[in-house]
């Protein structure tokens, strides 16, 4: 390099300045500049959680699929195809009394309305619901025993009617199929779960509707089949609630044993100790260059007890002073 730049002091006379004292550094870390931010922290709290939520309802969001599936079919199928397997779904007497195996379970996988149904967004809104707080395998008993359950008490009625001669034998076979009796079941099992008054009004909604389509009586039977299902519904507070809360204390206590596992005595205190071993040997270690031999070895020795002690009573109460 050339010869070293001088500058003006503050005094008379010129002093030399260091080499490239006055030149900016170029590629050098900026201070005062934020490290950019991760990916994870940039996604919208919706991208974060909503794969963590998708894992917790496998049985509702399975279900959904299905749903979806065969709604797209009885949209753009052949409309004849579509007939057939809805008419051979459908759970009326004859069905239930040749093949109740098959029907039963295969009356649920269609929607009422296609895939423009609000049946499809509803279900996975409270069958979601229920199923986080309850677990999957409870929630589909309580789908499955409003569906089953509402089905049977509705259709043998029928039957008996048709027996006696107070209903005709074209009512042995009815077109009845749909997700509507499960969901019923599963939004009143819900409702129990819920804060009171968010149940209440909930409650009184359903009552209002199921109210008002008994007294038009356009489909007797399914408007029978819906209060039934919410009674059903109804009847699985107590499992549920129970369910809700252990599966609650569960989490809690998964929730406090990890806290347990990171606060052991083995972490921040022993950093907190060592540093303060550092200092205070560096202390002795100027203390005893400044006084004589003996007298330092014997403050050092002193100095290193006392820093034995501390880190000791630090370690047992898993905190740095």
């Amino acid at each position: 390099m050339g010869e070293p730049r001088t500058t003006p002091s503050d005094s008379s006379g010129w002093v030399a300045a260091a080499p490239g004292a006055g030149t900016p550094r170029l590629g050098g870390p900026a201070r005062g500049r934020r490290a950019p931010a991760s990916p994870s922290r940039t996604l919208h709290p919706l991208c974060r959680t909503l794969p963590r939520t998708c894992a917790r309802i496998p049985f509702t969001l399975g279900y959904t699929l299905l749903l979806i599936a065969t709604s797209l079919y009885a949209d753009l199928g052949d409309p004849a195809a579509v007939h057939a397997l809805r008419a051979g779904s459908s759970t009326d007497v004859s069905h239930l009394a040749d093949r109740p195996l098959l029907v039963l379970p295969a009356s649920g996988a269609w929607v009422v309305g296609g895939i423009r149904s609000p049946y499809l967004l509803v279900f996975l809104l409270v069958m979601g619901a229920l199923e986080r707080r309850i677990g999957g395998l409870r929630a589909a008993g309580i789908f499955l025993f409003g569906h089953v359950g509402a089905t049977m008490l509705t259709e043998l009625p029928v039957a008996v009617s048709v027996a006696v001669g107070h209903l005709p034998a074209s009512s042995l076979r009815r077109m009845d199929y749909g997700i509507s009796y499960g969901l019923l079941a599963g939004a009143a099992a819900l409702a129990g779960l819920l804060r009171p008054r968010v149940r209440a009004a909930l409650l009184a909604a359903a009552g209002v509707l199921l109210g008002v389509a008994l007294v038009r009586l356009s489909d007797p039977v399914t408007d029978w089949g819906h209060l039934l299902a919410l009674l059903a519904g109804l009847a699985c507070w107590p499992r549920a609630r129970r369910a809700a809360e252990a599966r609650a204390r569960r989490a809690a206590g998964r929730s406090g044993g990890r806290a347990e596992a990171g606060a052991g005595p083995i972490g921040a205190a022993e950093v907190c100790a060592g540093a303060c071993r550092a200092e205070a040997t560096a202390g002795a270690g100027e203390t005893a260059d400044s006084a004589g031999p003996e007298e330092g070895a014997d403050r050092l020795g002193s100095r290193d007890t006392a820093i034995r002690g501390g880190a000791r009573g630090m370690g047992d109460a898993g905190r740095c002073p």
